[in-house]
């Protein structure tokens, strides 16, 4: 069984984000990037898998600039067997993305693609339920445990009323929750022998897929600064600071 794998590379979690001077977004200009956390749970799950021995071949795969490699190249490390790179330097939107994707699944044909639930980025959370609906494939999203049997995929969620068990027939689509696995530390022999493991370079137009801008980004500000605490001697004081102030009550 093939497992494909979406990745992405963005501001590293540790990193406070800056906004650029005109707001037209975030200032990445020598910034830390790392892999998507949400993804790097989907790329731990399918070493987990293959380890198990229920598959035989796991694809990394990125869309953005020349400088995804070293986010595939992270993921060659953790366990995956080959990348791909669709190469751009375009915005690529969600939508965008899930269209790529599409079309490496066409290509690819994975049984299982599984890809974090969200980007730490754009908190969008819609490229797989996007990709599932555009190749015509069943989705469990937002997967806190997987297990396959057979041509068989059984997910289970988290949902606000508890937990969820999905079943449904592989290929499928799955996205990934925090729950799902801690992934594992990359040792440096794995991040040299990831070094040659083989990544092939695509554009969106060898694909056939038009990435055309559909969003436009008004503005972007950082949150405003929150005010100093109060302390107050005791309760009543307390209770008639929220009731005038706060107007809670």
């Amino acid at each position: 069984m093939k497992i494909l794998v979406p990745v992405k590379r963005v501001l590293d979690y540790n990193v406070k984000a800056r906004v650029r001077p005109d707001g037209s977004g975030v200032d990445l200009a020598n910034a830390k990037m790392s892999m998507n956390p949400f993804d790097e749970i989907a790329v731990e799950e399918a070493v987990r898998l293959k380890e198990k021995g229920l598959a035989n071949e796991i694809v990394a795969v990125s869309c953005g600039t020349t400088g995804s490699q070293e986010t595939l190249r992270t993921a060659l490390a953790i366990g995956a067997d080959r990348a791909v790179l669709v190469q751009t330097d375009a915005d690529l939107q969600p939508l965008a993305v899930a269209k790529l994707l599409k079309a490496l699944v066409d290509r690819e044909r994975p049984m299982l693609t599984i890809l974090g639930k969200q980007a730490i980025d754009g908190d969008a959370g819609q490229t797989g339920q996007m990709l599932a609906a555009l190749a015509g494939l069943p989705q469990a999203t937002f997967a806190s445990e997987v297990r396959i049997d057979g041509d068989l995929l059984e997910v289970t969620r988290e949902v606000d009323t508890g937990r969820e068990t999905l079943r449904m027939r592989l290929p499928a689509i799955v996205t990934t929750d925090l729950r799902l696995n801690e992934p594992r530390f990359v040792t440096l022999p794995n991040v040299m022998k990831a070094r040659k493991k083989p990544i092939d370079i695509v554009t969106p137009a060898d694909l056939g897929v038009d990435t055309a801008v559909r969003l436009r980004t008004i503005n972007v500000a950082e949150p405003p600064v929150r005010g100093a605490g109060v302390k107050v001697p005791d309760v009543a004081t307390l209770v008639e600071m929220l009731r005038h102030e706060a107007r809670i009550l």
